[in-house]
């Protein structure tokens, strides 16, 4: 039987199962405010490693970074009635501007100070921005506004799991200002599809692209576009979402310009986010009963390398053998970018710090001995695969040169794996139902890991789009979204309404 380096399996609680990787791979740990975390080292570098490779495929689609305040007048939201009524309940707000002594040790909100209008923490930014877009554009010929920053948001949960849904998070968020809404929305679905790309390309991560229905829109927003992914227990995680606002946030703020005609036009705009909530699904897509499995792009070493010292002279000459290992790994390319090696030196027990990198889910572990270094090797550890057919640790001995040679296509074939095990888990648990009483079976009590139905729908709105959301939320589940693509429906009727489909759509539980 493998003995597995985690105190609990998928299979006995897959709950408890993410909140152990995420404490075992020292990724995050409660900070004392609730729902709010600090995330390590480790963790923070997968999130640097996702802002880097994100970031240059935001700016190749003309996108500029920019900064926005954390503090949002209450007036700007209060512009746009359905977006503060979608975040009024999540919104914290800052009423005082100073603190005093209440002369029993404690300090309490001056009341002198109180601030003329309360700010609130940006739970998101499409008012403040739109207030600096309602300045910058004038004419036609400044448009379109293609902005984007990384930041901090505060959104009041009360419900909270560490990277999937917290208190404060960080994130991307795109907005951008066009003069037709054709162009906003070919926005729209472009940086849908930068995500869906992202997403397979860097995380490995499978995802399913397309429209979410109307009682999932984002506050405010005409069409709201999102990925879908499925974890291994089958619930869906949305990793990315690309919102078509039309003119409903320019007509509050009045973001105006004024066409090649002389004549005054609302602009159409976009906005469009992913945060740290995809660390959460590398963990639940990728994770194993021993740890994270990283994908190698967003690893932030590729390649560990322990040296097994024994407190000898003899150690010396190993850790320099180490040295002129890692060098030679840094003169390789994989993936399209200097191989990233890290030499751990740290005063500890090989085999303690080997299990701690198979936690973090490192790429590739390094072993090397005295034996090695006499026979010109290393001994290599793939974290994809880390077991034999025995039970025993899949460990080798390769020559030091040839590994060198090899690390390129080893970490390229790691993080092409990785991919095609989640595409395979998405494809493999995505079935269909011709009829309600089908969906309601697939989801019975008791089944475990049921995936997502794909089944008819007929886009019903208002009361009739309310009674299904109804019906759903009795069996915990959700409508994901339309999948992209869809050429129209095959002959048949909605499973909720009877009216005929006109897609099909996929459901799901979800986090």
């Amino acid at each position: 039987m493998i003995k597995r380096a985690l105190p609990v399996t998928r299979e006995a609680d897959f709950s408890a199962w993410y909140q152990a990787v995420i404490s075992e791979a020292d990724l995050a740990e409660e900070s004392g405010v609730r729902g709010c975390m600090v995330i390590r080292p480790w963790g923070y570098g997968i999130w640097e490693r996702i802002q880097r490779l994100l970031d240059d495929r935001i700016k190749a689609t003309g996108h500029e970074n920019c900064y926005f305040p954390l503090f949002i007048p209450l007036s700007y939201f209060e512009k746009e009635a359905e977006h503060v009524d979608g975040f009024a309940k999540e919104m914290a707000v800052v009423t005082h501007h100073r603190l005093k002594a209440d002369g029993y040790g404690r300090l309490i909100p001056d009341p002198d100070a109180k601030l003329e209008e309360p700010l609130v923490v940006r739970p998101t930014s499409e008012m403040v921005i739109g207030a600096a877009f309602a300045r910058w554009v004038q004419s036609w010929r400044d448009l379109p506004v293609l902005i984007n920053q990384w930041a901090n948001v505060v959104r009041w949960e009360m419900r909270t799991r560490m990277f999937l849904r917290t208190s404060e998070f960080l994130w991307q968020e795109g907005h951008t200002a066009h003069a037709t809404a054709d162009e906003a929305r070919d926005e729209t679905l472009k940086m849908l599809e930068v995500y869906r790309d992202f997403a397979e390309e860097c995380l490995g991560v499978h995802v399913i692209a397309g429209e979410k229905p109307e009682n999932e829109r984002f506050p405010g927003a005409v069409a709201t576009y999102s990925i879908e992914a499925m974890m291994q227990d089958g619930k869906a995680l949305q990793a990315g979402t690309s919102h078509f606002l039309g003119t409903n946030f320019a007509s509050a703020q009045n973001i105006r310009f004024q066409n090649a005609g002389g004549e005054f036009e609302l602009c159409n705009t976009t906005s469009w986010g992913v945060s740290t909530r995809m660390i959460g699904a590398v963990i639940m897509v990728h994770g194993d009963d021993d740890g994270l499995r990283v994908p190698p792009m967003i690893a932030p070493w590729q390649v560990v390398i322990v040296p097994m010292l024994r407190d000898v002279p003899e150690d010396a000459a190993i850790v320099e053998y180490c040295k002129s290992l890692q060098a030679e790994l840094a003169k390789q390319s994989a993936l399209g970018e200097p191989v990233r090696a890290l030499l751990d030196l740290k005063p500890a027990k090989a085999a303690t710090k080997r299990w701690g990198w198979v936690k973090k889910g490192a790429p590739i572990v390094i072993e090397v001995g005295g034996r090695d270094m006499a026979g010109g090797n290393v001994t290599v550890i793939r974290r994809d695969r880390l077991y034999r057919e025995d039970g025993k640790l899949d460990s080798n001995a390769v020559a030091r040169d040839t590994f060198v040679a090899e690390v390129s296509g080893m970490l390229h074939d790691v993080q092409a794996k990785l991919h095609v095990e989640s595409m395979n888990r998405v494809k493999g648990n995505i079935v269909p139902a011709d009829d309600f009483a089908a969906l309601e079976a697939h989801f019975a009590d008791g089944v475990k890991n049921p995936g997502w139905v794909d089944v008819r729908w007929s886009k019903p709105t208002g009361p009739a789009l309310d009674k299904v959301v109804e019906r759903l939320k009795a069996l915990k589940l959700t409508i994901r979204n339309a999948p992209m693509g869809q050429t129209g429906c095959d002959d048949g009727a909605c499973i909720f309404t009877g009216e005929p489909a006109v897609e099909r759509v996929l459901i799901g539980r979800a986090y």
